[in-house]
């Protein structure tokens, strides 16, 4: 008997090969062609089947040192329960799908509706930022989540830009 196979692929890496690119406190000392050879060691298919690409920068000081308390645990807690309740029911006669990562390309059709101006949107990120077709489904998965997570019935302008922020490294942005 087989099972299938399900994991969290969670990677890091230096912006550059002496890792101070976008630091504004630091030399960055890698010239723009050393930067594109460091950023092609990892291919595109692979980039693709990544859902979430985001910049770690340093922390200051001031922050980490700040009294100011941050959202509790709880709380970001509770709305993950929630989020994961409500894909739970959109896929309640699904015997494959259990959340939105793994939804089909029909059934993103049917669970990823944009209006007019998320659709325009979406249409110009795919042509200016030359995203491939398995982007726009990952870009779709991301942006109903986050949808889900403010427990929004509809994917707004607004959860689909931050969907497409979290697309980084699909953007010649070190070049």
């Amino acid at each position: 008997m087989t099972f299938p196979c399900s994991f969290m692929l969670v990677a890091a890496m230096n912006p550059c090969p002496c890792g101070y690119y976008g630091d504004p406190k630091r030399e960055w000392r890698c010239s723009p062609g050393q930067v594109e050879r460091y950023r092609q060691k990892i291919s595109g298919p692979l980039l693709d089947r990544i859902d979430l690409h985001v910049e770690a920068p340093s922390v200051e000081y001031k922050e980490l040192s700040d009294n100011v308390p941050a959202e509790s645990s709880a709380i970001i807690r509770e709305r993950i329960v929630n989020a994961r309740e409500i894909q739970n029911l959109r896929f309640a006669k699904s015997r494959k799908v259990t959340c939105n990562a793994r939804m089909s390309h029909a059934q993103l059709k049917e669970h990823c509706r944009l209006d007019d101006r998320g659709n325009e949107l979406l249409k110009n990120a795919m042509t200016d930022l030359n995203f491939s077709a398995r982007a726009y489904d990952r870009i779709l998965k991301v942006a109903r989540t986050i949808s889900d997570l403010a427990a929004s019935p509809v994917i707004s302008p607004e959860h689909l830009l931050e969907a497409l922020s979290y697309r980084n490294l699909d953007r010649n942005v070190w070049q």
